[in-house]
C-alpha cells in the first residue's frame, strides 16, 4: 500500500524537486515515504515493462492490418512518444503536489484531486468530481483491460485444447472456467510479492516472442500482397489498439510510489524511458513482420495463427497464456488499492480481510462477465483502448498539467497550454473514431 500523510499544511510556493537537495527548508517527498515492502529499481522496471507488454504485443500485427506497414510504423512511434510523455507529466505533477502539500506520495486519483484543490480558485470546487471521474476511469481500465486478458487466455486455451482433445467448448465457456483461478490470483495484496510473478510473466512473454519470431521470420511469403498503406477507415482501430497495448498508466503511480529509489523512475535513462523505448521497438518489430507473414488473415493475437500440430507452437501458446494470466494480477492491483482506500474506512477492522476478499472476487467476476458478453478479442481491445485507456493515459494527464501550471507558470509563450491542447485534440479523435469503428464492427458481428 502507498503511504499517505494527512495534508495538514501546504506551502504556497513550488520548489524544484531535487532528491539530493540537503537544504532543510526543502521538503523531499522521497524521504517521507514509509513503504512496508519497497520495490527495487530492477523490480520496478519489470513491473512497468509487464504492464505494457501484455496481450497487446501480440495484437500488433492485427493492428498493422488496419493501416498498412508505413502508417503503422509511424503510428507506433507516435503512440509511444505520447504515452511516455503523458506518464512523465503525471508523475512530475504528482511529485510537485507532494512537495507543496508535504506528503510522501499520492495515488493517481489523489494527484488529480489535489491538483484541483490547489489550482485556480474557480476550479477548486470540482476536486471531488474530478476524483470520482478519475476513479471511474481507473475502474473502466480495470474492467475492460482485464476482460481482454480473460478473452486472450480463453482463446489460447481453446486453440490448444481443440487440437489436443476432443473437447469443443466455446470461448465463453473457457472464460467461465477461469473465474476461480483469477479470483485466487488477485488475493495477493502487496506489489512486492507480485515481483516473482511479473518476472515469470516477462520470461514467458520473451520466450513466446522468440518462438513467434521463429515462425514469423522464417519462410516469409510473397510480400507484394501486403499493404504499404491501407485506407484511413482502419486507422482508428489501429490507434486504439496501440494505445491499449502501450498504456500502463494505471500501474505507474503504485510502481513509482513503492520504489526504493524513486529518483530512478524519471530522467535519462530512467526506468520510464528505458521501458518505453524497449516497448516501442518490440511492438514495431512484431507488428511489421507478423503482418508480413500472415497478411489479411492475421488474428487478434498472432499466436492464434501459429500451427496447431507442432509442439513448439503449442509451447508458445501455453507460455503466453501463463504470461497474460499473471499480468492480470498486476493490472488488478492498482484499482483494488484505490477502491479499498475509498471503502475500507466504512468496514469494521475485524472484517477488513473478508471485505478485501469480497471486493476482489466481485471485481474479477465482473471482468469475466464482460469477456463472455463480448468475446471478440480484436474489437474489445479497440473499444477499451479508445474509451478508457485514452481517457486515463492522455486526457487526464493533459488536463491536470494545465490546471497545475495555470498559476505557476505555463512556460515560454504558454507552450504548456498549446502542447496539451494538441494532446486533447488527439484524445477526441481517438475517442470518437475508435468507438465508432469498434462498436459498428461489434454490431455487425453480433448480428451475423
Amino acid at each position: 500500500m502507498e503511504n499517505r500523510v494527512e495534508d495538514k499544511s501546504c506551502v504556497s510556493s513550488t520548489v524544484t524537486l531535487t532528491p539530493e537537495n540537503k537544504e532543510e527548508n526543502v521538503y523531499n517527498p522521497f524521504k517521507h515515504r514509509n513503504v512496508a515492502h519497497p520495490t527495487s529499481t530492477s523490480g520496478s522496471f519489470f513491473h512497468l515493462l509487464k504492464s505494457s507488454l501484455g496481450s497487446g504485443l501480440l495484437a500488433m500485427p492485427a493492428a498493422f492490418k488496419n493501416t498498412g506497414i508505413i502508417p503503422g510504423c509511424f503510428g507506433t512511434v507516435l503512440v509511444g512518444i505520447i504515452a511516455t510523455h503523458c506518464v512523465h507529466i503525471l508523475v512530475q505533477t504528482s511529485r510537485e503536489i507532494c512537495q507543496e502539500c508535504r506528503v510522501g506520495s499520492l495515488s493517481y486519483t489523489d494527484t488529480c484531486a489535489k491538483v484541483f484543490e490547489r489550482g485556480p480558485r474557480r476550479l477548486r470546487r470540482y476536486s471531488v468530481a474530478v476524483r470520482n471521474f478519475a476513479d471511474c476511469s481507473m475502474a473502466g481500465v480495470c474492467l475492460g483491460g482485464t476482460s481482454v486478458y480473460v478473452i486472450f487466455i480463453a482463446s489460447s486455451l481453446k486453440d490448444m485444447l481443440d487440437h489436443l482433445t476432443s473437447l469443443q467448448y466455446s470461448v465463453e465457456s473457457y472464460c467461465a472456467m477461469l473465474l476461480l483461478p483469477l479470483v485466487l490470483l488477485t488475493q495477493v495484496r502487496y506489489l512486492k510479492f507480485l515481483v516473482p510473478f511479473s518476472l515469470l510473466a516477462n520470461v514467458c512473454l520473451l520466450i513466446t516472442f522468440a518462438i513467434t519470431c521463429f515462425y514469423t521470420f522464417g519462410d516469409l511469403p510473397d510480400t507484394s500482397k501486403v499493404k504499404l498503406a491501407a485506407g484511413m477507415e482502419g486507422w482508428p482501430l489501429f490507434i486504439s489498439t496501440a494505445i491499449f497495448a502501450m498504456e500502463g498508466i494505471n500501474v505507474v503511480m503504485p510502481v513509482e510510489n513503492e520504489m526504493k529509489k524513486p529518483q530512478d523512475f524519471l530522467g535519462c535513462p530512467g526506468v520510464l524511458n528505458m521501458t518505453m523505448a524497449l516497448v516501442v521497438i518490440l511492438y514495431g518489430v512484431m507488428g511489421i513482420f507478423g503482418y508480413m507473414k500472415y497478411g489479411e488473415e492475421v488474428l487478434g493475437s498472432i499466436t492464434l495463427n501459429l500451427p496447431q500440430d507442432e509442439n513448439l507452437a503449442l509451447t508458445a501458446k501455453v507460455l503466453v497464456a501463463i504470461a497474460v494470466f499473471f499480468t492480470y494480477g498486476l493490472q488488478m492491483y492498482a484499482p483494488m488499492d484505490i477502491l479499498w482506500l475509498r471503502i475500507g474506512s466504512r468496514v469494521g477492522q475485524k472484517y477488513h480481510n473478508l471485505g478485501q476478499i469480497i471486493l476482489r472476487t466481485v471485481s474479477v467476476t465482473l471482468t469475466v462477465i464482460l469477456a463472455i458478453a463480448v468475446p471478440d478479442l480484436e474489437l474489445l481491445i479497440g473499444l477499451v483502448g479508445a474509451i478508457f485507456f485514452s481517457t486515463l493515459g492522455i486526457f487526464i494527464p493533459a488536463v491536470i498539467e494545465i490546471v497545475h501550471k495555470w498559476e505557476r507558470g505555463l512556460g515560454k509563450w504558454n507552450y504548456i497550454v498549446g502542447k496539451n491542447c494538441i494532446l486533447l485534440l488527439i484524445y477526441v479523435i481517438v475517442l470518437t473514431s475508435g468507438c465508432y469503428s469498434s462498436i459498428s464492427q461489434i454490431i455487425v458481428k453480433l448480428g451475423s
